[in-house]
C-alpha cells in the first residue's frame, strides 16, 4: 500500500496546478481500476486542514464538505476514518479551529480528558484546557 502526502491531497482538492491535479486524478483512477487502496495518514489530514485554511483561504464548510467527499472515496483509506467523520460532524456545530478540533478529538480518542494549551480560542472548546 502507498500513502499520499499533503501536497497530493491539496492539488486534488484545490486544482491550483492543473497538471499535477490531473496526475493525482489519473493515479486515483489507476488505483481504483487495480483494486489498490491509498493510505491517508491523520497527520496529512491535519496539515491539509491547516494549508487549506491558511494558505488557500478555503471556507470551513467547503473544507468539511471536501473531507466528507474524501471519506466516500473507496480508493482512499483514511486513518481514523470514524474520528474524521466525527470531526466533520462536530465542526459543523462549533467554531473551534479545524486543526485544533482534530487534535482534541485525537487526544480524546487516545483516552485523554483534555489538551493543555495556551491558545485562548481553542480553550473555549471542552476538548481543551487553558494552561495558565
Amino acid at each position: 500500500m502507498k500513502a499520499v502526502d499533503t501536497n497530493v491531497l491539496v492539488r486534488f482538492l484545490v486544482n491550483d496546478d492543473p497538471r499535477q491535479a490531473g496526475r493525482v486524478r489519473n493515479r486515483l483512477k489507476q488505483a481504483e481500476a487495480e483494486g489498490e487502496v491509498l493510505f491517508v495518514p491523520l497527520l496529512v489530514l491535519l496539515e491539509t486542514l491547516w494549508v487549506l485554511e491558511s494558505a488557500y483561504d478555503v471556507g470551513r464548510t467547503e473544507i468539511l464538505d471536501s473531507l466528507d467527499d474524501l471519506l466516500l472515496l473507496p480508493v482512499l483509506r483514511i486513518e481514523e476514518a470514524a474520528m474524521v467523520r466525527r470531526l466533520t460532524s462536530v465542526a459543523r456545530q462549533t467554531s473551534t479551529g479545524l486543526a485544533d478540533l482534530l487534535i482534541g478529538l485525537a487526544a480524546q480518542r487516545a483516552g485523554c480528558d483534555g489538551v493543555l494549551t495556551f491558545d485562548k480560542q481553542a480553550s473555549k472548546s471542552e476538548l481543551f484546557e487553558l494552561l495558565g
